[in-house]
């Protein structure tokens, strides 16, 4: 987790040795995103901040670069 401002940011890491399988993003599929989603309902509800901006980023780490996707997906 961090934090962008005011909106708390959820940020998935992935790499990958090839391309063979798709890129990192590819592998945060649609049941990814809501297991993430729910990890970021209950860690806002354990702190109690059920009424701030939330963001879910991925960043696919590459051999020679990292991409920062902000919004890769949303609640």
């Amino acid at each position: 987790m961090a934090k962008d401002g005011d909106t708390v940011v959820f940020c998935e890491v992935k790499t990958r040795l090839s391309d063979r399988f798709g890129t990192p993003a590819e592998a945060v599929g649609l049941k990814k995103e809501q297991r993430y989603i729910n990890i970021a309902r209950y860690f806002l509800m354990r702190a109690g901040r059920d009424d701030v901006a939330v963001r879910f980023d991925v960043l696919e780490v590459f051999e020679e670069s990292v991409n920062h996707i902000q919004n890769a997906f949303t609640a």
